[in-house]
């Protein structure tokens, strides 16, 4: 029987990660992940209800007030995460990450403003949950960190080494947030709800009485629980930020409006755009040196690659330099992976050459590299490539 700690959210899929973790014969700890001052405020109302009691464990110094008014989970989601623990018999822990958090908060604004689309979930993936879960992990000697993702740890039958593949269940595939992760860290890993879909998790979780059986999952960015995500970065900003207004432009430079802030746009998007030209427009690229926002056709927004780096390996053999093969790519979390032909340079970036132009190829976002269905690495995209670059 090993023992694993599970990040528990108050889900679904975390809570049936539970129940499947102890019907294994594991030693399950649950660990509640606070990350700004309403979870903080949520754990203390935990804390102070009778029946089970709720360490708090504090990763770091988290400097007094969080920076930040929302947290990403709620006193509901607190609530709902100690019930299921309770029930399940298992001890539960409140992991204090406020400090560690603000960086995803930072990178999230940053990126926003350098023009580019940040994906703070996958960032959160290797820095929080397959980062700081580690570290508590070690401290209660636990072999194994555990998570309700739809993604699956497969053992190489050949070589023994831990392999990430998709999640069985394609509609809710999460493995293109898990890139990011240490390749030693696989062994490590469990994903046990991968090998279900969803509805056969709501199932088990109505079977054995969860009371979060038809909880809706969470779709929107975890730390903007109100309004555009905009508002949430010129908060942040402050009032006295330089101002990101500027010129909407089509491909042909010709101004056609304005727009009150380029960090509301991203690469693709044709809806909320606030301008009507009497046909479809897409934001085809964001300058944030000029404060442009330039509109094109869908066929503008074709490209035949892109450039990535901060390349992340997990397979025994790596990226190396000098490698060219064939795969698939993905561009964005709900997008399909694409065939491709990937080549390594030397300077730490991979170069994708699509076999088909795609569209919404987004500087900020991951480019994750599958070979079938296993992740072979991933980098992040630093911009994408036309025919002029072939």
């Amino acid at each position: 029987m090993a023992k694993v700690v599970l990040a528990m959210s108050g889900g679904v899929d975390s809570s049936v990660a539970a129940h499947l973790l102890l019907e294994a014969g594991h030693d399950v700890v649950g660990v509640f992940m606070r990350h700004g001052e309403a979870s903080a405020k949520a754990c203390k109302v935990e804390a102070a209800t009778p029946g089970l009691m709720l360490p708090v464990v504090t990763a770091g110094d988290s400097g007094g007030r969080a920076d930040h008014k929302q947290g990403c989970c709620s006193a509901s989601d607190a609530a709902d995460a100690r019930r299921v623990a309770a029930k399940m018999h298992i001890p539960f822990y409140s992991l204090d990450l406020q400090s560690d958090f603000r960086r995803i908060v930072d990178y999230f604004v940053d990126e926003y403003i350098s023009g580019r689309t940040p994906n703070p979930c996958v960032k959160c993936n290797h820095w929080i949950k397959f980062g700081r879960l580690f570290d508590f992990a070690e401290g209660v000697d636990a072999e194994f960190v555990a998570t309700g993702h739809y993604a699956r740890m497969i053992s190489n039958p050949f070589t023994d080494e831990a392999e990430l593949h998709r999640g069985l269940d394609g509609k809710k595939d999460q493995s293109y947030a898990l890139f990011g992760i240490e390749r030693q860290r696989l062994k490590r890993m469990l994903l046990p709800v991968g090998d279900y879909d969803k509805p056969t998790i709501r199932r088990i979780a109505g079977e054995i009485g969860l009371n979060v059986a038809a909880k809706k999952d969470s779709q929107e960015i975890c730390f903007v629980t109100q309004g555009h995500h905009s508002d949430f970065v010129r908060a942040k900003r402050g009032a006295d930020a330089a101002s990101t207004a500027g010129d909407f432009v089509t491909v042909d430079g010709s101004v056609v409006g304005q727009h009150k802030g380029y960090e509301a746009f991203t690469i693709g998007q044709r809806k909320g755009l606030g301008i009507a030209l009497g046909e479809p427009h897409f934001v085809v690229s964001i300058e944030p040196d000029s404060r442009r926002v330039v509109l094109g056709s869908k066929e503008s927004l074709l490209r035949r690659g892109l450039v990535a780096t901060e390349i992340n390996g997990l397979t025994a053999d790596g990226l190396r330099p000098g490698d060219s093969f064939a795969c698939l790519v993905q561009i964005r979390y709900n997008s399909d992976a694409e065939p491709a032909t990937v080549t390594i340079e030397s300077d730490g970036r991979f170069v994708v050459r699509f076999d088909q132009p795609q569209a919404g190829v987004a500087p900020g976002q991951a480019a994750v590299i599958y070979d079938e269905t296993r992740v072979i690495g991933g980098g992040w995209i630093e911009r994408s490539l036309v025919d002029a670059d072939f």
